[in-house]
């Protein structure tokens, strides 16, 4: 690392690391970010962190001091009015805003800014609400308003921005913007008060774009601010009357290159102070200029926001000033109170140090990663924007459907097709979902970057590749291409058998076990859903995994029990009619389920220490799934089912495999000097498998197309795309942290950006089965049956 840090910082040294300010970077994170220490942060787009610093003055600031309610009158109070008029001010400095005019207008963030221009605009028939398709959320919000009062709404792009003379008044600019259909809602609700305008010449319009984009880096030039202001019409061709008002989304750009107001006098800016040094949090501000805060109306009052009020007849007088009109009930002053110790950090090292600190670490790694290239010479890496590199859409579906190539017809079959924010599916169709976002921070380092392109090699970078040009899994233990028939029969025996019976709770081993349509019988048939009908599992809720299961077939009960609860829980297998049923969607597949009384919940909520409800299972819809070669198939047939599982219905882990992990994870950690003297091992369930195999080669079960167990046959669909929660222990509930397995893992078992470890399967005698099950009759698997796979 040594030499590389030698050579970035012969191009960069000149604007890395603070070099004039009174702490160089290493002395920064050494002092201020301890915690930082053997970890790699890289979300500062998301929240950049406090520094140690900050927060020792905010705690010495609030225990020093007595701040009181600013509504009330007396010394305390008065103190706080004071912090409070001198944060407005400090806010209007950081964007170069004159008090004369500008205001300063305190919020819970960007996003309430946003909300308060949007519900307050004056929006007509006549009024356009213009945005770039590269917007957070967030701000494509206030078409709502718009579109419900009446007005047109227009995406538009920003090319060839070609800006001449605005610095000495002659504004000229050559503009292309490229505009998208024309929005109108037909049952608008058009104003009718004289508050709002309906005259063509008096029709107040909004251009909103991001100083930054959060997506792709792109930062917008500023002048467009003048531009839209005074050239709009000649964009419209003179359909589009009316003044034009301007709102830049700082969120993002305002932590290293804060909209200077002077020169770009935009009429709304918004931004959240923990963007630009991490605390507060809930706290933002809308920056709004005079002229434009006149024409901001409300409805609603509040305490605070009037001079006089009466309660039985239909009289309020509000205050003048438009900060105390806006700003509804007490501020949050003990958070407002705290921002000057964040302002003074960044005033330390200025923003303009920081954006060339930040830009050099942005620049260096995206270069890297551009040069990164797997044997067969494809890339490793797709870099969206124009001048930095940057899981998900980060709220920004204009810059991602963009930037991804997604048009309106594949986002819509992807939302049909079970995805939305948040989730993990990353590929669609053949086509990715989303991007992954690196952001750096002022207290980011060259070893952050270094120590994040050695990730990316590691874990990506695919070394080998097979004889048709096309990248395979690493399984150095054993060529796929060499196995045959006969090393696969008589060596391979069914080793265990887990049923989990509710959904990421512990499960129980048995030597046998009767197989159903649905794949092994009563196996993730219950689930806890969230008082949003959100479906928990270990990922949010670790404690899951103290709830223990066991089905009693004999009794026909499912017992439940807890260290956290007192007594345990039965519950009868039989299907009770009387029972609540109803339908939920469970990752885009609709069940009908089954459930239970208050005594039953009541129990689980104790277990986990959330609310929650029970359900059961009852019946499902036919749902797509890939098989082996990527074609898209059917899990089951017309007269099979899935219960809660995820994929398929049952997943196979082969010990051999797990015993070639787990020699590669030693190998790791022996190669980490920082973890010396440790040793990680996991066994096969700590990868929730329904059926453990051994006696075959290390992952030569990747190649098996179909396999019989005892007189049962199955059908092999594919890998098990892997996620966090084998790194769950689960015998505590806590992640470890040295993210194992998963990261082995991924340094040789990617494929197209999943991580596999594992087989998926599907009972291919389901059909058979369910006639069985009507005469009596179940099918059984045993332990210590044999394996007979086959590759054909």
């Amino acid at each position: 690392m040594e030499r590389s840090k030698e050579e970035f910082l012969r191009r960069f040294g000149e604007d890395y690391g603070y070099p004039n300010a009174p702490k160089n970077i290493d002395e920064i994170r050494a002092s201020e970010f301890k915690r930082l220490q053997g970890l790699v942060y890289l979300d500062h787009a998301g929240a950049t962190l406090y520094s140690e610093a900050q927060m020792e003055a905010v705690v010495k600031d609030l225990t020093s001091n007595i701040y009181g309610n600013p509504h009330s009158l007396n010394d305390s109070s008065m103190a706080t009015s004071d912090i409070i008029s001198a944060a407005r001010l400090q806010v209007l400095n950081y964007f170069n805003a004159s008090p004369k005019n500008y205001i300063c207008i305190f919020t819970s963030g960007a996003t309430a800014a946003l909300k308060l221009v949007g519900e307050g605009f004056p929006w007509s028939r006549e009024s356009c609400y213009m945005y770039t398709m590269e917007n957070h959320n967030s701000v494509l919000g206030i078409r709502e308003y718009a579109l419900d009062r009446g007005a047109t709404a227009l995406a538009v792009d920003i090319e060839n921005v070609k800006l001449h003379g605005l610095r000495d008044g002659t504004n000229e600019s050559s503009v292309r913007i490229l505009k998208h259909s024309v929005q109108r809602r037909a049952e608008a609700k058009f104003p009718q008060d004289g508050v709002r305008c309906t005259l063509s010449d008096n029709a107040y319009n909004l251009f909103a774009f991001p100083s930054e984009c959060n997506f792709s880096g792109q930062k917008f030039c500023l002048d467009l601010v003048k531009v839209i202001k005074d050239d709009a019409q000649k964009f419209f061709e003179g359909s589009q009357v009316g003044q034009w008002m301007v709102l830049v989304d700082a969120a993002k750009g305002s932590a290293t290159d804060p909209p200077d107001l002077a020169r770009c006098p935009a009429d709304f800016v918004v931004f959240s102070f923990y963007k630009i040094f991490g605390y507060p949090t809930g706290l933002g501000a809308l920056v709004v200029r005079t002229e434009a805060a006149r024409i901001l109306t409300t409805t609603y009052f509040s305490g605070g926001t009037v001079s006089a009020s009466i309660a039985d007849i239909d009289f309020i007088k509000r205050r003048e000033r438009i900060e105390q009109v806006l700003e509804d009930g007490t501020l949050s002053f003990l958070a407002i109170a705290s921002i000057r110790h964040g302002f003074n950090i960044i005033d330390t090292l200025t923003t303009s140090a920081i954006s060339r600190h930040t830009t050099s670490l942005a620049t260096h790694v995206r270069n890297m990663m551009m040069d990164l290239k797997h044997e067969n010479g494809v890339n490793v890496c797709r870099v969206y924007g124009r001048d930095i590199a940057k899981t998900g859409c980060f709220c920004n579906p204009g810059a991602c459907a963009k930037y991804l190539g997604l048009s309106h017809s594949d986002l819509i079959s992807n939302y049909e097709a079970g995805h939305v924010c948040w989730d993990d599916k990353d590929v669609l169709c053949g086509k990715p979902t989303g991007a992954v976002r690196i952001s750096f921070g002022y207290m980011s380092t060259f070893e952050d970057a270094e120590k994040f392109l050695r990730f990316l090699e590691i874990s990506f970078v695919e070394k080998h590749k097979s004889s048709n040009g096309k990248c395979h899994l690493c399984t150095e233990a054993v060529p796929l291409s060499g196995i045959g028939w006969q090393q696969l029969v008589g060596n391979v025996r069914l080793k265990s058998i887990t049923i989990y019976p509710v959904k990421s709770c512990a499960g129980f081993s048995v030597s046998g076990w009767p197989l159903s349509n649905m794949g092994l019988k009563y196996d993730r048939e219950w689930l806890l859903k969230g008082p949003s009908d959100e479906i928990l599992t270990q990922k949010k809720v670790p404690e899951m995994c103290y709830i223990r299961t066991f089905v009693d077939l004999e009794q026909g009960k499912l017992f439940l029990e807890s260290q956290r609860c007192k007594e345990k829980m039965q519950i009868s297998l039989a299907k009770n009619s009387s029972c609540e049923m109803e339908e939920m969607n469970v990752y885009g597949q609709r069940y009908e389920v089954m459930t239970y009384d208050d005594e039953v919940n009541m129990w689980f909520t104790e277990a986990i220490a959330r609310p929650c409800t029970f359900v059961r299972c009852l019946s499902s819809k036919k749902r797509s799934c890939m098989n082996m070669v990527g074609r898209e198939g059917l899990c089951r047939d017309s007269k099979s089912k899935l219960t809660f599982v995820n994929e398929a219905q049952i997943l196979l882990i082969s010990e051999d495999s797990v015993h070639d992990l787990n020699s590669r994870l030693n190998s790791n950690i022996q190669k980490d000097c920082s973890c010396s003297g440790q040793t990680v091992l996991v066994d096969a369930m700590r990868f929730r498998p329904n059926i453990v195999i051994s006696g075959a080669k290390p992952y030569v079960e990747d190649s098996w197309r179909s396999l019989q167990i005892g007189e049962a046959h199955f059908v092999s669909l594919g890998g098990c795309n892997r996620c966090q929660m084998i790194n769950l222990d689960q015998q505590s509930g806590q992640v470890r942290k040295l993210k194992e397995p998963l990261a082995t893992l991924a340094s040789y078992r990617r494929v197209q950006g999943k991580i596999l470890f594992g087989v998926l399967l599907r009972y291919e005698d389901c059909i058979m089965e369910d006639e069985e099950e009507k005469n009596g009759k179940e099918r059984w698997l045993q332990v210590d049956q044999e394996v007979y796979p086959s590759i054909d």
